[in-house]
């Protein structure tokens, strides 16, 4: 259910955005009627437009379950992350909200900040848990796959990824603000250095598997 429901927003996320460049005509066009808008203002432009008043209402409503259920999604996952960590057990109500209503307090005072800038971190967080994921994924194939060379597929976006995520951090507005000069090749030295890392790693796996075959 979880996975599906992560699926199924990602595919909306996507249609939003070529919805929103087919409008617009271009990326420029979109950013520019973000910037006049708004991104409630582009949502409802775009759905009633398209779809009319009931389908553009339809849509609106979408928009927004989608974000809540995100929410829900989030703090259920961060409630039992840390139940885990600290080995607290949630069969029981109380034990549940001692770590939720912490957990809503955290969000309501994140809601007082500036929602772009959050997201924008959210968004920078999500690719980096992504790369460490990814790299995770090759090294666990590396170990148990059949054929070794099966986390080659989950190490090449990570690569990339990993080149992606340190780029953005050390150039973007609420990074570092390094000029792209300095930060393309950082993030492109961080991404060879992961690699080489990965197959190092890989590598010694293979290596103890040979040995051990023999």
């Amino acid at each position: 259910m979880f996975y599906g429901a992560m699926i199924a927003e990602s595919v909306i996320a996507l249609v939003w955005a070529a919805a929103g460049v087919a409008f617009y005509g271009a990326t420029g066009g979109l950013q520019q009627a973000l910037a006049d808008l708004g991104q409630s203002g582009v949502v409802y432009d775009i759905s009633v437009s398209l779809l009319g008043v009931f389908g553009g209402a339809l849509a609106v409503i979408g928009v927004v379950i989608c974000p809540v259920s995100s929410g829900d999604t989030a703090f259920r996952s961060a409630r039992l992350t840390i139940a885990d960590w600290l080995h607290i057990d949630q069969s029981k109500l109380t034990k549940r909200l001692a770590i939720t209503l912490p957990l809503l307090g955290v969000g309501a005072l994140l809601t007082q900040l500036d929602f772009d800038v959050i997201w924008r971190y959210f968004s920078w967080s999500n690719q980096t848990l992504a790369m460490i994921t990814l790299w995770a994924s090759a090294i666990y194939l590396a170990q148990n796959a059949e054929k070794w060379w099966y986390s080659v597929l989950c190490a090449v976006p990570a690569a990339f990824m990993s080149g992606v995520s340190c780029t953005y951090i050390l150039m973007a507005e609420e990074g570092l603000r390094l000029s792209q000069s300095i930060a393309y090749p950082i993030g492109l030295v961080f991404a060879l250095a992961c690699t080489v890392l990965y197959t190092v790693k890989a590598s010694r796996i293979k290596n103890r598997q040979l040995t051990a075959g023999h």
